[in-house]
Formats: C-alpha cells, sequence, structure tokens
C-alpha cells in the first residue's frame, strides 16, 4: 500500500531544481507551465537565491512544478493514496487527477500572490516547537494569541502569529518543549491572516472543473479522505487560513494500511516526520534524479496496483 506525498513551503533550497532539469522533456515541460503562469519557473529553480524562493509568491509555484516535473519522471505509477503538506495538496490534486498540471499551477500561482498580499498587512512569521505534549503545547500557544498553525506529529508543531507574539514564545516557552526553530516563510500562513486570500481563492476556484480523483486523496483538514473534485477544491480554499492536521493525515495513513511512503522534490520533512511516527512503514525521498531508481523499485514493490498487475 503506497503513499505519495508532496512536501510544504519551506522545503525549497536554491538550485535545487537543476539536476531535474537535464531529464529529457523537462526542460520543455517547465517552459510551458512558465509561460502558462507568467513565472519564470527555471530561473527559480536553478539560479534565483533563498532570499528571492522564499518570497510566497514564488515559492508556492516551484515547489508544485518541482512536485509533479519529480513524479512525472517516475514513470506511469499508480499510487494508492495521496497527501500533501500545505501548498503540497495541490500538487496532491494533480497526482489523484482532480486538477491538470496547468490548472494545478494556475490555481497556486494565484494562491501564492494571494498570500503574499495577506502577509505584506502585517508582519508575521512562524516557529517550530521540537517535543513536549500537544496539549500542553497548543493551551500554551493560544495563551500567547498564537495560532498551532500546523500539527505535524512525531513531536511537532508549528507556531504562526505576530513577530511580537513569536518573540514572546521564544522567551517563554511552552513546557516539554525542547527547541523553539524560526521557520524561512513570509507569513503566518494557515491562521487568521490569511482570510483575505480565501476570498480571492474563492473566486479564482470558480473557474476550475475538478474531476473526482481517482485515488484516495488525504486532506490536511481533518486527515479524512475526500471523494469528489468539489469538495477537494473547497478544502483546498479554506485551508490557506486554517491549520494543517499533518498528525491526523499519518494517521489514515495507518489505518489505510500503508507499507511505503513516497515524497517528491524536494523530499526530506515529510519522510523524516513518517519515520518517526509511522514506524514500519518504508520511506523515500526525491532530491535528486539519483532517487528515483530506488523510488521505482520501492513503488513497484508496495503499490497495491503494481502487485495486481504482477499477480494478473
Amino acid at each position: 500500500m503506497l503513499v505519495l506525498v508532496a512536501p510544504g513551503q519551506g522545503a525549497q533550497t536554491p538550485g535545487f531544481l537543476t539536476p531535474w532539469l537535464d531529464l529529457p522533456g523537462a526542460a520543455d515541460r517547465v517552459a510551458a507551465w512558465s509561460d502558462a503562469i507568467g513565472l519564470d519557473l527555471a530561473h527559480y529553480g536553478t539560479q534565483a537565491d533563498a532570499d528571492a524562493i522564499r518570497d510566497t509568491a514564488v515559492a508556492q509555484p516551484l515547489l508544485v512544478a518541482a512536485g509533479l516535473l519529480s513524479a512525472a519522471a517516475l514513470g506511469d505509477i499508480a499510487p494508492d493514496a495521496v497527501a500533501g503538506h500545505s501548498v503540497g495538496e495541490i500538487t496532491a490534486a494533480a497526482f489523484a487527477g482532480v486538477l491538470d498540471d496547468t490548472a494545478a499551477l494556475q490555481l497556486v500561482r494565484k494562491r501564492g500572490l494571494a498570500m503574499a498580499e495577506a502577509a505584506a498587512v502585517t508582519k508575521t512569521g512562524m516557529s517550530a516547537l521540537l517535543g513536549g505534549d500537544p496539549e500542553v503545547t497548543v493551551a500554551h500557544l493560544e495563551k500567547l494569541g498564537l495560532t498551532p498553525a500546523n500539527v505535524n506529529g512525531a513531536g511537532q508543531i508549528v507556531a504562526a502569529g505576530t513577530l511580537e507574539e513569536l518573540a514572546a514564545l521564544e522567551a517563554d516557552k511552552p513546557e516539554g518543549v525542547r527547541r523553539v526553530v524560526p521557520l524561512t516563510v513570509a507569513g503566518a500562513f494557515h491562521t487568521r491572516h490569511m482570510a483575505p486570500a480565501v476570498a480571492k481563492l474563492e473566486e479564482a476556484a470558480q473557474a476550475l472543473t475538478p474531476a473526482d480523483p481517482t485515488v484516495a486523496y488525504v486532506s490536511n483538514k481533518d486527515g479524512r479522505t475526500v471523494a469528489t473534485g468539489a469538495e477537494v477544491v473547497s478544502r483546498l480554499v479554506g485551508q490557506v487560513a486554517n491549520p494543517v492536521r499533518w498528525d491526523l493525515c499519518m494517521e489514515t495513513f495507518k489505518e489505510l494500511g500503508v507499507t511505503a511512503l513516497v515524497e517528491v522534490c524536494p523530499g526530506g520533512t515529510l519522510t523524516g516526520l513518517a519515520k518517526r511516527a509511522l514506524p514500519g512503514v518504508k520511506t523515500l525521498a526525491l532530491k535528486t534524479p539519483d532517487d528515483l531508481d530506488a523510488a521505482r523499485a520501492l513503488i513497484a514493490e508496495h503499490s497495491s496496483a503494481a502487485a495486481d498487475t504482477q499477480t494478473a
């Protein structure tokens, strides 16, 4: 039982797209996507510095493009379930056939622009808290006026709010929390600060014609699988201003009987969480094309669709 997952903002690093563009047809595909959304994805993925790709309006389409490109490089695969963390949910929607690649990139471009605009209103940010009891941590964050924007499981919660609120958190950590790590993101995503972006995404969503998922699509909202394309899109819109419950997504992976998890480029974050929260589940992160052969082997071993083909 295989789940294919896509990372969220913060996973990008300068030049991470470079080796992927050497694959046959990859540069042409990225050029076509760039034309469709009015953003030079190849430049930002190969030449831009860390500050340039931290920009929400750049980072989000770049991450979706990388996820789509690396998944396509795997060939004709058939995961049993898909999920994405935050903006990675749009990548996952494309994996599930809810949106085609171009529609996914056009939506994420509008999402990134809308969230960047919302983030510019007030100086906000996010910090990861490592360790501690989740209930104690969440109560402490709420006391400080912060939002538990990402409940990631495996002992990690990401707090979001104003820079003043985050400074107060640094000075007053919840009991049991080992470290507070500021994240390289441009705003308090998945909080009330993103409410203006929701209205813009609602308008953008009206132009979409989503199809129903062809595989199990696991939603950040509550970890549940979603049966219709319309509901997937509705959740993508609302999730911008609501917490990511990746902990519940991983609980659903357990319930589905997932035995392997492959994280598309730029992989690493979600496989790290899975290694701690999903013992016994094989994991693999696509970081460069050198990881493709190992990923294909893992997929062939664990995808139920591949197993059905072999036994037919």
